[in-house]
């Protein structure tokens, strides 16, 4: 995987993130440097952690999958980003978002918004990935894209919600396609 394969999946990844942290943005209304590096610390943290989780639950069944590497890949990729793209046209907001930034507070949000993580890591070891690269790099790159969504919703108010997952849905989509098919050609 080259770096901007990578690239493109940590700043899919990170889109839920975003979107959270802009309605964070929203809903504080106002955003202190502390209040970013909290975002940033738990969202970039989780979205590091869950990957490197999936990747090694994945790791005991490697033998198992070998063989259909590159189509497990591509049909988590495009589920994982179908799914973003969904969530992203629905008229509903989430509700549970809330101005706070206790541990009670951004935990649950931080799980939910990596759960897309953990199932990449299982495509990561299905893929020539160095996992823990591969970690760092979408915990980095999430802590900067929702750190920047925290302060957007302060700023700018709650119109690249919806925009930003369904970004984010089609990059991991057109990425899973681009696996698929250099294994098919």
């Amino acid at each position: 995987m080259d770096f901007l394969e990578l690239l493109g999946i940590a700043v899919g990844l990170s889109m839920d993130a975003f979107a959270v942290s802009l309605c964070k943005g929203l809903a504080a209304g106002k955003a202190k440097p502390v209040h970013v590096l909290t975002v940033g610390l738990y969202f970039g943290g989780f979205q590091a952690l869950m990957p490197f989780i999936g990747y090694l639950i994945s790791s005991l069944f490697s033998s198992f999958i070998s063989s259909i590497a590159a189509w497990i890949a591509f049909i988590l990729l495009v589920l994982i980003g179908g799914n973003m793209i969904r969530e992203s046209l629905q008229k509903d907001e989430d509700s549970s978002i809330n101005a706070s930034f206790a541990p009670g507070n951004m935990i649950p949000l931080a799980v939910a918004t990596s759960i897309d993580a953990l199932a990449t890591g299982v495509a990561f070891a299905a893929l020539d990935v160095h996992i823990v690269t591969a970690c760092s790099f979408i915990g980095l790159t999430t802590f900067l894209i929702s750190g920047a969504g925290l302060i957007i919703g302060v700023s700018f108010g709650s119109r690249f919600h919806k925009k930003a997952e369904t970004f984010g849905g089609f990059i991991l989509i057109l990425i899973g396609l681009k696996i698929l098919l250099e294994h098919l050609f």
